[in-house]
C-alpha cells in the first residue's frame, strides 16, 4: 500500500484538528453555544478551510469518521472469513469498534450524551445512519445474490445498525448486542434457505 503523500497527511491533520477543536468546545460549552468561526480560530485555520473539509456544516464536525465507518461496514460484509455469516461479521465489527472506543476515548460517554441532548446532532446522526443503512443493504444484496431492493437485505442492514441505539446506556450492552445479533443471524439463515430453495424450484 502506498504511503499517503505530504499533502494528504496535511489535509488529514487539519481535518483532525478541526474535529478535535469542535468536540472540545462542544463538550465544554454545549453545541449551540459554539460557532464555526470560534472552531476555526481554535484550530488556527480560516472558516473557508473549515467548510472545505466539512462542507455539510457544523454537525459534520462531530462525526468526522463518517466515511470510514461506512467503508468498514461494507468491508465487513465483503471481506468476512469463509463460513462467517453476515450478521456475525457485523457483530464482530461492532464489538471491535466498541472495544476500541472504550479503550482509547475517555470522552465516549460525554460524546454520546452530547448527541442525545442536542436535536441538531440527533437529526444529523439519523441522516448519516440512513446513508450507512442503504450502502450496507446494497452490499448485503450483492454478496447474497439478491435483488438490490430486497426487503430482507434492507431489514438486516436497518436492525444491525439500530442495535447500537437499542443497547445504549444498558449495563449489559455487550450481552444485549449478542442476543440481538443471535436473533438477526437466525432470521438471516432462514431467509437464505428460502432464497436457495426458490432457486432450485
Amino acid at each position: 500500500m502506498t504511503e499517503p503523500g505530504r499533502r494528504e497527511r496535511k489535509k488529514a491533520a487539519t481535518r483532525q484538528a478541526l474535529a478535535d477543536a469542535a468536540l472540545e468546545l462542544f463538550l465544554e460549552r454545549g453545541y449551540d453555544a459554539v460557532g464555526v468561526r470560534e472552531i476555526a480560530d481554535t484550530a488556527d485555520v480560516s472558516v473557508a478551510t473549515l467548510f472545505k473539509h466539512f462542507p455539510e456544516g457544523k454537525e459534520a464536525l462531530v462525526f468526522d469518521q463518517d466515511t470510514d465507518r461506512e467503508a468498514a461496514l461494507v468491508a465487513a460484509v465483503r471481506e468476512r472469513p469463509t463460513g462467517q455469516s453476515i450478521p456475525q461479521a457485523l457483530r464482530q465489527l461492532l464489538r471491535d469498534e466498541r472495544s476500541r472506543q472504550v479503550r482509547t476515548d475517555p470522552r465516549l460517554s460525554d460524546f454520546l450524551r452530547l448527541i442525545d441532548t442536542t436535536p441538531a446532532l440527533r437529526e444529523h446522526f439519523r441522516r448519516m445512519w440512513l446513508r450507512h443503512e442503504n450502502a450496507l443493504a446494497a452490499a448485503i444484496a450483492v454478496d447474497s445474490g439478491l435483488p438490490e431492493n430486497d426487503p430482507a437485505c434492507q431489514a438486516l442492514a436497518h436492525f444491525a445498525l439500530e442495535a447500537i441505539a437499542l443497547v445504549r446506556g444498558r449495563a449489559d450492552a455487550e450481552s444485549a448486542l449478542d442476543r440481538i445479533f443471535t436473533l438477526l443471524d437466525t432470521g438471516w439463515t432462514a431467509v437464505n434457505k428460502q432464497a436457495t430453495a426458490g432457486e432450485r424450484t
